[in-house]
């Protein structure tokens, strides 16, 4: 059994919040000069041009690459064989949020739902948990901004509809949320489960590298189909028209009920920050 201190937690989390908001990944610099060449519109190559130096800009002068420093979103995958000690593990994930969001200057955008008070530190993040084989604890920082994560969707289709209704659903998400989500957008498509395991494997596919392939051949070919769709669109970069509205579409799917098809489309804006490190 391995001990690892939930202090090393707090400081990893602290790290990682800050460096997802400063430092672009390097799939996401190569999708967006992958767009700036396949883009055919001027308008639209100008702004994947300046959606590069501003990510140069973030990396370089360290400041966030984006003003809504999103909410935080943590994966913990737990090593069976990892002894958390020291402390309350959900708690030192949400000190390093708090300490993160404060000493690199990220904005506090949490508020209580109903009277909008702010809850001054960016906590409560959300904590998704999986217990998974061997020694070591991964934990993967999302801050998912509010633009994007409002124009995402949930269907619960007729198992009739097939994937046919699931391509209808995804197309007229994006269709619908045209400029709102800051094109050029990542789609995650969850297909099957239940009501909230849907939503959560198309958020969860959204932390595969861009640009890398989807390993089964069946979701593989989905995704090839599914962004030619989204693109057709020509909503373009910024909602300006062009050939580029979404950089890639990641699909995750897994069985359901007989009488059930959950279809959800989470978006991701052009930011698609996230930083993984592990324990």
């Amino acid at each position: 059994m391995r001990q690892i201190e939930v202090a090393q937690v707090t400081q990893a989390v602290k790290a990682a919040a800050i460096a997802a908001n400063y430092e672009p990944g390097a799939d996401l610099l190569a999708a967006l000069a992958r767009g700036a060449e396949m883009e055919e519109s001027p308008s639209g190559k100008e702004i994947f041009r300046q959606l590069l130096e501003n990510a140069r800009i973030a990396r370089e002068e360290r400041v966030p690459m984006c003003q809504d420093c999103g909410l935080a979103i943590i994966f913990a995958e737990v090593g069976q064989d990892v002894h958390l000690v020291g402390g309350d593990f959900a708690e030192a994930i949400q000190e390093g949020v708090r300490q993160g969001y404060g000493e690199g200057y990220l904005r506090k955008s949490l508020c209580h739902p109903l009277t909008r008070a702010n809850t001054g530190d960016n906590t409560p993040a959300v904590i998704h948990t999986e217990i998974v084989p061997g020694d070591r604890l991964k934990l993967t920082i999302v801050p998912k901004g509010g633009g994007s994560e409002n124009m995402s969707r949930l269907y619960m289709l007729k198992p009739a509809e097939g994937l046919a209704g699931v391509r209808e659903r995804v197309v007229t998400t994006v269709a619908e949320a045209g400029p709102n989500p800051c094109p050029p957008i990542i789609v995650g498509v969850g297909i099957g489960g239940t009501f909230e395991r849907a939503a959560l494997l198309a958020k969860k596919s959204l932390l595969r590298e861009l640009g890398q392939p989807n390993p089964d051949p069946e979701l593989a070919e989905l995704e090839r189909q599914f962004l030619k769709d989204v693109n057709d669109l020509g909503i373009g970069p910024q909602g300006l028209g062009g050939r580029i509205t979404a950089l890639g579409v990641h699909v995750l799917m897994q069985p359901c009920h007989i009488a059930s098809l959950p279809v959800a489309v989470n978006i991701q804006c052009h930011a698609s920050r996230h930083k993984e490190v592990v324990l």
